[in-house]
């Protein structure tokens, strides 16, 4: 073995143990590798920081820009409520619902953005359900795996495809891995439904264990919102009938907060002073007032029981913010300070001295260090961290700050997906033009973009491109395929390909998918050079490997998103993901055999 190979092979094995020993972040591992590499001179200066323009980490950042847009907009959203209608508590139907639907999402976007839409809205979805956590979680984490086989958008797939294109050879189209990665995709769900359902544990944690219940349900619980909502009629005798909420003196006159209205089949959250009452409106307030006050103002109470989704949503939350030293609202009274005038949001309630205050706030004078529960659009409360005036303790991961763009971004992310299928321009070109449409047309905020994109991930894959260059140009990698030829006796292209899945999978259980994709891809390649056949099914057989991580958290970051809000050990993963493995890894190979003719 040349110099060179030597020093490649100890950099590669340094890598591996410190990523497995985790001591250090991987990231970091990344970019001490490209400098390992490129201070000792294996690989050259003009190849050293080739992959920070490489068209895989390109794609990533695109990618991850348009989930931002999608998270956005609500367009991801309305998918954990769909799924709560057509389920209406069934397990069986909710698993399959959350994997499937993980998986479809998966197809369209980065597997960590996609769980990360989707795991508020399956928290609540077991929520309302009354199914544990850890029945779906699991089910979550592995369908948007599987679904991610069958998509070129997977960080693994974009790294072999971007690969082969480096290698002059022609590279995979955006539908190019369905063959493979559907039918696999299609087993895996149905295992999870049938016979992984079995094998889910039963005991997950418990609700007031969960870390990821929603910020709504905390602050009305802190708050003791649900014991104070109250609603209301507006009979038809009623003074205030046919007057916006601001020519009624509802706040002024009355010091009473409208939380919502409800108007035929529409409902209003947060309703502002134009807002216009009729006769037979729903009225839902904080707090209720006695039976002269209601009597006086021609208010019918309500006894049905109330809860928060009744005055909130993803597109009006709440939130709780602390007055900031110096605060000129300090000295003020609620009414005083016009909050909702200034913000745009409500103050429905104030935590002062270890309690709550719902009723009567607005002769309140803010103090500092007041805790204010507020109410109102998305974006505006979003807009609130940037005020000196005010700390925004915690904003809700899942609001919708820009609800009426929706459409817009469905429709922008839909013809960018269409154009890269159709291979009219690379892909990583069309999905960063795609990503930057998004940010013209107000989808997204390009500072919310940038701060919600997984630079990590960006740093990880760039820092180690250099090692797949490293493993070619020494010749390190002829050397180990000859070693693997031998060591199989000179099998068939279908067994050498199955000795690649096997090895792929291997090392992304010890890893991660992206490393062991830059890892193996240039082996790949070599074999198939060296048997002489196209080397795309070589190529494919290590990008589903690095998908198969389904028997530790470790294998993949979605994985380990699930593992601590459904409860899960090392135990439940080995125990639900070996069959699954053993199923998908077969599938794989006899699609690749049949959809390849090998």
């Amino acid at each position: 073995m040349t110099v060179e190979m030597i020093l490649t092979l100890i950099t590669i094995l340094t890598a591996i143990g410190l990523l497995i020993s985790n001591r250090i972040r991987p990231d970091l591992v990344a970019l001490m590798v490209l400098l390992a590499l490129g201070l000792s001179g294996v690989v050259s200066n003009k190849e050293i920081f080739s992959g920070f323009s490489s068209s895989a980490v390109i794609t990533i950042l695109g990618i991850s820009m348009i989930s931002i847009g999608l998270q956005q907009t609500g367009a991801t959203n309305a998918l954990g409520r769909m799924i709560h209608h057509i389920a209406k508590g069934r397990e069986t139907l909710l698993i399959f619902l959350v994997s499937f639907s993980s998986a479809l999402l998966s197809l369209f976007m980065n597997n960590i953005a996609a769980v990360g839409v989707l795991l508020p809205a399956v928290m609540s979805l077991s929520r309302r359900s009354k199914v544990s956590p850890s029945r779906l979680l699991m089910p979550l984490a592995f369908g948007t795996i599987l679904g991610g086989m069958a998509t070129i958008l997977t960080t693994s797939n974009i790294i072999t495809s971007g690969a082969l294109r480096d290698a002059g050879q022609p590279s995979f189209r955006l539908v190019d891995f369905f063959p493979v990665g559907g039918p696999a995709a299609i087993v895996g769900i149905i295992y999870l439904v049938f016979l992984g359902r079995l094998l889910l544990p039963k005991n997950g944690m418990k609700e007031h264990e969960t870390r990821e219940q929603r910020l709504a349900e905390r602050l009305s619980d802190l708050y003791q919102m649900e014991q104070n909502l109250t609603q209301f009629t507006l009979l038809p005798r009623s003074h205030l009938t046919g007057k916006t909420i601001k020519e009624g003196g509802w706040s002024n006159l009355y010091d009473l907060n409208i939380l919502g209205v409800i108007h035929g089949k529409a409902q209003y959250y947060s309703p502002g002073p134009n807002t216009l009452l009729h006769a037979g409106d729903t009225i839902i307030l904080g707090c209720c007032p006695d039976d002269a006050i209601l009597n006086n103002l021609g208010l019918q109470k309500i006894s049905s029981e109330l809860n928060t989704s009744m005055v909130t949503n993803d597109t009006f939350p709440l939130a709780e913010i602390v007055i900031a030293p110096h605060s000129r609202l300090i000295g003020k009274t609620i009414r005083e300070s016009s909050f909702r005038q200034l913000f745009n949001v409500k103050i429905i309630g104030v935590w002062r001295s270890g309690k709550p205050y719902l009723a009567n706030i607005s002769n309140l004078v803010i103090q500092f260090g007041d805790a204010l529960l507020v109410q109102g659009p998305a974006l505006h409360i979003h807009n609130l961290k940037d005020n000196p005036d005010l700390i925004l303790l915690q904003e809700d991961p899942d609001a919708v700050l820009l609800p009426r763009k929706g459409f817009t971004a469905i429709f922008i992310t839909a013809i960018t997906l269409t154009i890269a299928a159709l291979e009219i321009l690379p892909i990583a070109l069309v999905v960063l033009s795609g990503a930057v449409l998004l940010v013209l047309t107000g989808c997204m905020n390009l500072n919310d973009a940038f701060h919600g994109i997984e630079w990590k991930a960006i740093f990880l894959i760039a820092g180690l491109w250099p090692m797949s260059i490293a493993i070619q140009e020494t010749g390190l990698a002829a050397v180990a395929i000859n070693q693997l030829l031998e060591l199989v006796g000179g099998g068939t292209p279908l067994l050498i390909i199955s000795v690649f899945l096997f090895l792929s999978m291997l090392l992304t259980l010890l890893i991660s998918g992206q490393v062991s994709a830059i890892v193996m891809i240039p082996l790949a390649l070599t074999a198939a050079g060296s048997m002489n056949i196209d080397p795309r099914p070589f190529a494919l057989a290590v990008a589903m490997g690095c998908s198969l991580a389904f028997i530790t958290p470790l294998g993949h970051p979605v994985n380990i998103m699930v593992m601590n809000p459904g409860g899960y050990t090392f135990k439940d993963f080995k125990r639900v993901g070996f069959p699954l493995t053993i199923l998908v890894f077969f599938t794989i190979l006899i699609a690749i055999k049949v959809y390849w003719g090998l």
